[in-house]
């Protein structure tokens, strides 16, 4: 796949955004939602085991759509990207502990309608991420940077005026 092939012309600065980012990402999905246990936040129904490998996959995918911002800003992506990241969050959290789910559909509500839909949501949340991966690799992979290709390249300006060889 040419998309794949993206990745080894990264750079070690964006490996280096695409691990912090992976474990920004953990963290700040998994201390709140207390899929990691910490004297912060207590979940009052066990964390399902499938939360574990969803927390792996959104951080993962979360990181890899942070690194390919390091070079070029903007571009498309990037909405797919953020609903993904909080669709992970929604799908992992307890059900009854999100203050907004026991807001909207109370206790019961939140056991009865929230928790079955959120295997769902870890779902969409994966393959939003993977689709916003995609867009961006691929956008990489057909207008690559100047110089990417090889380390003799260098970007020239095009000045409109002729070169030195077209006027002898």
């Amino acid at each position: 796949m040419k998309t794949l092939a993206v990745l080894k012309t990264w750079t070690a600065r964006q490996w280096t955004v695409a691990a912090v980012a992976t474990i920004a990402t953990a963290v700040v999905v998994a201390v709140p939602t207390a899929v990691l246990p910490t004297p912060l936040f207590w979940r009052q129904i066990p964390t399902p085991a499938w939360a574990y490998p969803v927390l792996g996959l959104v951080a993962v995918l979360s990181g890899l759509v942070a690194a390919t911002y390091v070079r070029a800003p903007g571009g498309p992506g990037g909405r797919r990207a953020s609903a993904g990241a909080l669709l992970g969050f929604f799908a992992v959290g307890c059900p009854v502990c999100n203050k907004l789910v026991l807001l909207v559909l109370g206790y019961t509500g939140a056991m009865a309608w929230f928790e079955p839909v959120q295997p769902m949501l870890a779902v969409l949340a994966v393959i939003g991420l993977a689709a916003a991966l995609r867009v961006r690799l691929r956008g990489a992979a057909s207008c690559p940077r100047p110089g990417a290709g090889s380390a003799s390249s260098t970007p020239t300006r095009d000045t409109g005026l002729p070169s030195a060889k077209e006027t002898s």
